[in-house]
């Protein structure tokens, strides 16, 4: 069976593909690389540099390459920039996304997997989070994601397509080979940004709230490793194969750490002291996110690998380190 994913030069998506051409899948990617790199998708999967809002080159895609089934990747994913520019997230998002999958119920694909996300909760009340709390975004992103799934929802309702929607919570790290790993130079992710600072690549980190109703007064988060992810959609697609019911799905461990403790974390793990400045609060960011994935564990037999907060931070270290030396080859 062969797959699209959309996204596929890009963080998330480029681990999935991975993991899709070590398990003997064939792969096609479209990207428009406009975050992603093009070094980072796997030599066996066909690459396609496009716009997953073209609908007509994602159906000639789909026709030419026999696709069984669509992995989205693709879109933007910066909370606070979401706030000051809504609309190119409602485009990026939502409209581009609604062509795709106007494309893929054209040309009979039935299998869809949606990378969604835990800010579809917004700031949610009860904690873990399990798939039944109250969905309230507070962001355009979360919005922008939420909106998604109601498309598929309601698409499924009139037509044969199938979909697994999994909701992220923080997905960090990189792959324990050393093959990809978050490449943005200037993302916002927390580890990412905490390991540039231990490689001297950023001069500091910026905290951003230490009034938080947490225990520390810092955000909490639930830190997924990548591959532990990419590991939970290659069952969702094998679920979808077998026949299974749409539904949506958390991807974390359960455990929350709060930005403190990740900084502190990553300190010990470089062994460098880097400066950490207090700043205010960013708009849109929830006090807690901690993931109930009980569902995802019982359905889907997803087993994570990587469940160790330390384990993460070396991965994403040996990671940046890698790319400061491309960096240095390339200058």
């Amino acid at each position: 069976m062969t797959v699209l994913v959309t996204g596929g030069a890009g963080y998330i998506g480029s681990h999935m593909v991975l993991a899709l051409a070590d398990a003997g899948r064939d792969v096609v990617v479209l990207d428009d690389l406009s975050t992603g790199f093009d070094w980072m998708v796997h030599p066996d999967a066909t690459f396609i540099e496009g716009d997953v809002g073209d609908e007509s080159l994602v159906a000639e895609i789909i026709s030419k390459h026999s696709i069984k089934a669509i992995a989205h990747f693709a879109g933007s994913i910066i909370v606070p920039e979401s706030v000051s520019d809504p609309l190119k997230y409602y485009l990026n998002n939502t409209v581009r996304t609604r062509s795709l999958i106007s494309a893929a119920v054209g040309s009979g694909v039935e299998q869809f997997l949606f990378s969604s996300t835990a800010a579809v909760y917004g700031d949610a009340k009860e904690s873990p989070i399990t798939e039944g709390t109250p969905l309230n975004p507070v962001s355009p992103y979360g919005t922008s994601k939420l909106m998604t799934e109601m498309m598929l929802r309601d698409v499924t309702r009139a037509h044969p397509l199938r979909f697994v929607a999994l909701r992220y919570f923080n997905v960090a790290g990189a792959d324990p080979q050393g093959r990809s790993g978050q490449s943005t130079r200037q993302a916002t992710h927390l580890i990412k940004v905490a390991t540039q600072a231990a490689l001297g690549e950023r001069s500091h980190i910026d905290i951003f709230g230490t009034d938080y109703p947490t225990p520390d007064g810092t955000c909490l988060r639930d830190y997924i490793h990548v591959s532990d992810l990419a590991q939970a959609h290659m069952l969702a697609l094998d679920y979808l194969d077998a026949g299974g019911n749409s539904t949506v799905f958390n991807c974390g461990y359960g455990r929350g750490y709060s930005v403190h403790e990740v900084v502190e974390a990553v300190k010990r793990v470089s062994g460098v002291d880097f400066p950490v400045n207090l700043s205010p609060r960013r708009a849109g960011d929830p006090a807690t996110l901690i993931a109930g994935a009980e569902r995802v564990r019982e359905t889907l037999n997803w087993s994570p690998r990587h469940d160790d907060l330390e384990a993460i931070i070396r991965h994403a270290l040996s990671w940046e380190n890698s790319l400061k030396l491309r960096r240095a080859e390339a200058a």
